[in-house]
């Protein structure tokens, strides 16, 4: 790796028919009358919401107001610079990011009224955690109790990885709202080299950067489950955003609905359920940090999360939000190395991800020609592929 770090283009949202105009200009107005339909907001809430329908599409950024408990965190994080600015023509990462913090301020989440502390997108996340599709994939987890560990572990990982087709933000901007079935297959997968830093009988820690709750969530959780039990791993740590965001990003109370369905499921999603709780009550899994909810890489992260990244002989991070985090929300050219552009990470880090947004790197040029002949470049945001990618270099030592 060369001295200077690689760069590319930031990306924008101003591109009239480009995926990040389309997510600002359409998703997102989507999404607010989501909200607004879903709970019986009172007339504030309701007048708040129709006011940054108007604002996220015609308007420019406001700041927060004075008595904003967070408004000083996000004046680190550049709400000043971007104030008074068209919604398209900041960053997209923190446009996006932005939106959702007004969003929760729009239905009084931080509020000292009734809605305080209500999650907006709750209906969303608890309808899919008590589906029928939930019923039946955890019903099928019986069928890998008497299966060797690796092949079990591998399922889990597949399980994990393909779970991320249920983000339900991501189902609001599909053609008709119909989720996509994925093409099975991985433009990138390093599984081998992942599973080289988990090896059978390990004692170390795993931090697990969650994406989203519900049909999601669940995977993850057992993937944990399954790694403490065998044991790959001694400790398992699960990083939750502190407070809901993009839609189906998994909080504390989402894991708690999802370890009370497992629970009640019985089986071997039971167990691993128990084997959870458990761990939850020796104060061993769960961390909520406020850089989680915010609009930069991870690249800039704080020292003390830094430090807890340093601490773990692995970290994965899960989703698309999460992987445009970790590499950089830029235009890079697919080809650019994964290795480069997280040399920064303290530590061994490895993303599981579909793709559904036009951040990718680490493919080969054979691959992303095979993808461009076959479906042009559809496949960068059609949640259809997916990828596996790890730096087992990361950190001090590797850099």
């Amino acid at each position: 790796m060369s001295d200077a770090a690689p760069t590319a283009p930031v990306i924008r949202a101003d591109a009239p028919g480009s995926f990040p105009h389309r997510t600002l200009a359409e998703r997102h107005p989507a999404i607010i009358r989501q909200v607004r339909a879903g709970l019986p907001y009172e007339p504030p809430q309701q007048r708040a919401l129709d006011a940054l329908l108007k604002n996220c599409t015609e308007g420019v950024i406001e700041p927060l107001p004075a008595d904003a408990p967070d408004r000083e965190r996000w004046q680190s994080w550049g709400m000043d610079t971007y104030a008074g600015q068209s919604w398209f023509d900041v960053p997209w990462l923190w446009a996006e990011s932005y939106f959702y913090r007004s969003l929760l301020g729009a239905v009084g989440y931080f509020g000292p009224g009734a809605w305080r502390g209500i999650d907006p997108f709750r209906p969303s996340k608890t309808g899919e955690l008590h589906s029928a599709e939930t019923d039946a994939e955890l019903s099928a987890l019986d069928d890998l109790r008497d299966r060797p560990a690796d092949d079990r572990d591998r399922a889990l990982l597949s399980g994990s990885l393909w779970g991320n087709r249920a983000d339900l933000s991501f189902q609001l901007s599909a053609e008709g709202g119909e989720r996509r079935e994925a093409v099975p297959g991985l433009v990138a997968d390093d599984s081998d080299l992942l599973w080289s830093l988990l090896p059978p009988g390990g004692t170390g820690t795993l931090c697990l950067v969650a994406d989203n709750a519900g049909r999601e969530l669940v995977p993850d959780l057992l993937l944990i489950a399954a790694l403490l039990t065998e044991p790959r791993i001694g400790r398992g740590v699960l990083h939750l955003k502190p407070t809901p965001y993009y839609v189906s990003d998994a909080t504390t109370a989402d894991v708690v609905d999802a370890l009370h369905r497992l629970r009640s499921a019985g089986g071997l999603a039971g167990e691993y359920g128990d084997t959870l709780w458990s761990a939850l009550g020796d104060g061993r899994v769960l961390v909520t940090h406020p850089f989680s909810c915010s609009p930069l890489p991870y690249a800039d992260m704080p020292d003390d999360l830094r430090a807890d990244f340093a601490a773990a002989d692995l970290t994965l991070f899960k989703g698309d939000l999460n992987y445009r985090r970790l590499v950089g929300d830029r235009y890079w050219p697919a080809t650019t190395p994964f290795e480069e552009v997280t040399a920064y990470f303290p530590g061994p880090v490895a993303a599981l991800r579909t793709l559904k947004s036009e951040v990718v790197t680490g493919l080969s040029a054979a691959t992303e020609a095979a993808l461009d002949k076959a479906e042009g470049r559809k496949w960068l945001t059609s949640g259809t592929h997916a990828l596996i990618q790890v730096n087992p270099s990361a950190g001090p030592d590797g850099q």
